[in-house]
């Protein structure tokens, strides 16, 4: 693709980056086959490739209107196009550097603009998150069934072992999970207890950054980096072996923080370790397998599963069908998902900034994961849990406390 960028960005470092994208695009359209959007509304500009073209005409100066805003705005940032694309273009990248650039060319309404505010410091921010959910779940009984339906029952956090192992793994804090879910990190915790290793949640951390990121925040989410480096330092200082993130969205992110912090001499090289010492549960478990192996009960008797792989897990951090090998591993029967690589509309944000195209998206999810009457519906990120949840009956639990159900508490012959 021929460029011309235009000079309030073409020698900037993102100038350069977005210049080398944009050229390795051959405009052959692969990606809209799989871009979620572009299936709901066949408009070429609601696609990766309108999308390219809407970005490149910015940088090259064009008028750019509230119309591209728009159009930018409803990509889920789910890069199955990038996994499908068969020139490597980082879609996901030049659309952070669209947006950004957007965000100062285009002023947003007072009410766009105070929903994103609300969303930024009310998600981000743990302590106020807890309050809301708590009063919410108090008034859950008077709220219409579509608002009722987005607040989930209490899920009551299970035993969490002492750090009393030499090997040691840090636990990203997190902001809406530990709230909403902490089950979720309480079964990884116990589950790596009985191969002696401890989870340990440092001090001082919380979000990832990610919402402030893809809310156009860029500053206030390299403060979350910062904030979280800081907490795990002394830790990894001491030779914490992995940082483990449950949700897939944040691990995304966390493995990305050497290039977020790419720019800042002081963190940069601090950044660059976190980013080599995250793993998703999954990365950590699988080298752990032949421990974890005799300690698999086969004998809970059949469970059909239909698992749910987030965009975040199989696009973006690239591990597609892992979790459904140690799925099957343990015993569960896994039913077929048609479509499996399209999002579920969660997203982040998106179900609240785009809601009548995330609710036609977690429809269609839906009615694939449903179609083989699974006893359970398993997802990997805390988002679509919360996505899935709110339209079936079924049950839906993050992958890890199933896993953690079907461990014995320790392997036979093995004394404590």
């Amino acid at each position: 693709m021929e460029t011309r960028l235009a000079d309030f960005i073409r020698d900037t470092p993102d100038g350069r980056e977005a210049d080398a994208i944009l050229r390795a695009c051959v405009h052959c359209g692969f990606c809209t086959a799989t871009c979620p959007t572009y299936q709901l509304l066949g408009d070429e500009l609601d696609g990766p490739r309108g999308r390219i073209y809407l970005i490149k005409q910015m940088l090259e100066g064009a008028e750019v209107t509230a119309r591209t805003q728009l159009h930018l705005d409803r990509c889920l940032s789910c890069r199955a196009c990038e996994t499908t694309c068969p020139s490597g273009v980082r879609y996901g990248r030049l659309a952070d550097i669209g947006r950004h650039v957007i965000e100062q060319k285009v002023e947003r309404t007072a009410s766009q603009q105070a929903q994103r505010w609300l969303l930024r410091k009310g998600l981000t921010q743990r302590g106020l998150f807890a309050a809301a959910l708590a009063a919410g779940r108090l008034a859950r009984p008077l709220l219409p069934r579509a608002l009722s339906a987005r607040v989930p029952v209490a899920s009551p956090g299970k035993r969490w072992p002492a750090a009393r192992h030499g090997r040691r793994m840090l636990a990203l804090r997190g902001c809406v999970q530990p709230a909403l879910a902490p089950s979720i990190d309480a079964a990884l915790a116990r589950a790596l207890d009985r191969i002696d290793i401890s989870l340990v949640r440092a001090d001082g951390g919380g979000c990832c950054g990610a919402i402030s990121e893809h809310l156009g925040a860029h500053d206030e989410a390299l403060g979350f980096v910062r904030r979280n480096i800081d907490a795990w330092w002394p830790h990894v200082e001491q030779g914490a072996e992995a940082i483990i993130v449950t949700a897939s969205g944040c691990g995304v992110v966390v493995k990305d923080y050497a290039y977020l912090m790419r720019d800042d001499a002081q963190y940069a090289e601090k950044a660059r370790r976190v980013a080599e010492l995250a793993r998703d549960p999954v990365e950590v478990i699988a080298a752990e397998w032949k421990r974890f192996a005799p300690m698999v009960a086969m004998d809970h008797g059949p469970q059909r599963v239909a698992f749910q792989a987030p965009c975040t897990l199989q696009h973006g951090q690239k591990l597609v069908g892992r979790v459904e090998e140690i799925l099957e591993a343990i015993g569960l029967e896994l039913t077929d998902v048609a479509d499996a690589h399209l999002c579920c509309g969660s997203s982040g944000t998106y179900s609240i900034l785009q809601p009548a195209l995330s609710q036609r998206l977690k429809e269609n999810k839906l009615a694939a994961l449903e179609a083989g009457d699974p006893d359970v519906i398993a997802t990997a990120n805390i988002g679509c849990l919360l996505q899935l949840g709110s339209g079936t009956r079924r049950p839906v639990r993050h992958w890890i406390e199933l896993f953690d159900a079907r461990l014995r508490s320790r392997p036979a012959g093995r004394q404590a």
